[in-house]
């Protein structure tokens, strides 16, 4: 399989770019990396939806942003391109999320590694980052945790770093969910469970913490399923959401018996904490 490398000229403002890289991630980009000139997509051939493309620039939002180039990308060239372009991440300066080729720092107290190859979730987005760091001020000793849509399983990973027992992952996503166990062994873990499949996988278990960076859509689709896996008390993070769309996150989740706690809100990303 084929990575395919999209270029589209530079989106006019914070908001604009990451308004087009989670629509692109919606249609099957995996990664985005930005130059000096143009911001650069990634995905797989098998995915390639140029009519898709084309329809999505012409929203109004995306006023001004143009497909510039589309080629082929050799496959020896995918490791050096995360390489140059991907930098660890530092949360609450608790928590560092580094790729594999990082050297290790122990002045962090959590010190995560992920090879993100094509999954989400490589804590660079303010959907990941937002919902760890709300992560490192609640108490996970001894808590069953399910991570939905966990992508690398960053944040099953660091459940299981802050004291959770029994921790699943799942994910719709063949790419995510082989990638996840690459990552599991990479920070020590050998107990987390990773499933792949949809809301439908989570059964009759039932959690004390449940983990959703995904987008709005899909959270307000399947929260009755997340919803249902939660014991009374438990907590639940929603993320991959805009600020404009948290009246009706809310609003569902008030409706199916949960209470709003709090929420991170930066460059119109969110995460917020419900309780059951």
């Amino acid at each position: 399989m084929k990575t395919l490398e999209y270029s589209f000229s530079m989106p006019t403002s914070d908001v604009q770019h990451d308004m087009l890289t989670t629509m692109l991630g919606e249609l099957g980009f995996d990664s985005f990396m930005d130059d000096d000139r143009s911001l650069k997509a990634y995905c797989a051939d098998n995915v390639r939806d140029d009519a898709a493309v084309d329809d999505l620039l012409l929203m109004n939002c995306f006023a001004g942003v143009r497909l510039l180039n589309v080629e082929e990308m050799p496959d020896k060239d995918w490791n050096e391109l995360w390489e140059a372009s991907y930098q660890p991440v530092i949360v609450n300066e608790r928590c560092r999320v580094r790729a594999p080729f990082h050297a290790p720092d122990a002045s962090f107290e959590f010190d995560l590694v992920i090879e993100p190859k094509m999954s989400f979730g490589t804590a660079n987005h303010e959907t990941t980052s937002q919902i760890i760091s709300l992560m490192l001020e609640t108490d996970f000793a001894g808590k069953e945790v399910l991570d939905m849509g966990s992508g690398t399983a960053v944040l099953a990973i660091l459940a299981k770093k802050l004291g959770s027992a029994r921790t699943v992952a799942i994910d719709n996503d063949e790419w995510a969910y082989n990638n996840a166990f690459t990552n599991v062994a990479l920070n020590g873990i050998n107990d987390i469970e990773i499933v792949l499949g949809d809301a439908n996988a989570i059964g009759d278990a039932k959690y004390d913490v449940v983990l959703a960076n995904i987008n709005r859509n899909i959270l307000l689709r399947d929260m009755h399923f997340y919803v249902s896996a939660m014991r009374p008390e438990a907590h639940i993070f929603f993320s991959g959401f805009y600020t404009e769309d948290l009246e009706s996150i809310k609003q569902e989740a008030e409706r199916l018996g949960l209470r709003y706690r709090r929420h991170l809100s930066r460059n119109n990303w969110v995460a917020a904490e419900f309780v059951k």
